[in-house]
């Protein structure tokens, strides 16, 4: 597929955010093809988390366009997010904790409200697909247990499983392979290759170069919230620049 027949489903245009005179995002311009996995890398402080949380409505842009399937955003509420078909993952995994992990799907599923969809009435339909959800991600043995009683692995596992229940199009996923063992890396990655292969677009923030390698069609590198170099992960892990900038050579 040439680079005119691309589809760019996200596109970010001069995005800026700057915090007490320093720049965390500066100037930013960078796309994301419909279908693929493109990882964002960069030392700490490079923008990485900014950038992710601009995207997800968590910091207001001070300047710069958004444009989520050529509608162009100037700001981002982070409850429009369903709207615009865009959902998140966070490095503090975030759920509803006295809930049990079946209702953590359920609410995901039945509506984008938790409270009213405390009310809403589940039908087989959502109950099934909550199994499905849970099985694909190995936590259908904890169904029945509060989200808060599981461990730091299976929780992250559950937010996974909230992004499948939610069904967005452009998965922006901040390092949800930290702290996990092999076995959880290796379920997260089927799903997140599944989910390439329905048509999703992932955004993939990671330190771990091999996962950025095997799960990566293309890489952006960031530095000082910009961009320091962009292209397949062979071809950018092998610059000079970035080996000196991020793994300190």
């Amino acid at each position: 597929m040439t680079t005119s027949e691309k589809k760019y489903i996200l596109k970010v245009l001069g995005l800026t955010k700057h915090f007490d005179g320093v720049y965390a995002v500066n100037d930013l311009s960078i796309a994301f093809e419909q279908g693929t996995i493109t990882g964002i890398i960069g030392p700490n402080g490079s923008g990485k988390s900014t950038l992710t949380n601009l995207l997800s409505g968590m910091f207001e842009f001070d300047k710069g366009t958004v444009l989520i399937e050529g509608e162009h955003l100037k700001k981002i509420n982070s409850y429009d997010l369903p709207t615009y078909g865009l959902t998140r993952t966070f490095q503090e995994v975030r759920l509803f904790e006295q809930m049990t992990v079946t209702d953590n799907i359920l609410v995901t599923l039945t509506s984008r409200h938790v409270f009213s969809a405390l009310f809403e009435s589940h039908t087989q339909l959502h109950l099934n697909q909550a199994k499905e959800i849970l099985e694909k991600v190995g936590l259908w043995e904890k169904r029945h247990q509060l989200a808060h009683n599981l461990s730091y692995g299976q929780r992250k596992l559950l937010e996974i499983a909230r992004v499948l229940a939610m069904d967005a199009k452009i998965i922006l996923l901040d390092e949800p392979f930290a702290g996990l063992f092999a076995e959880m890396i290796k379920v997260i990655v089927s799903v997140m290759q599944e989910m390439k292969q329905q048509g999703k677009t992932l955004v993939l923030i990671e330190h771990n170069m091999e996962l950025i390698r095997q799960l990566c069609d293309y890489l952006y590198v960031l530095d000082e919230g910009k961009l320091l170099a962009q292209g397949t992960p062979d071809k950018v892990l092998g610059e000079r620049k970035v080996i000196e900038a991020y793994l300190g050579e």
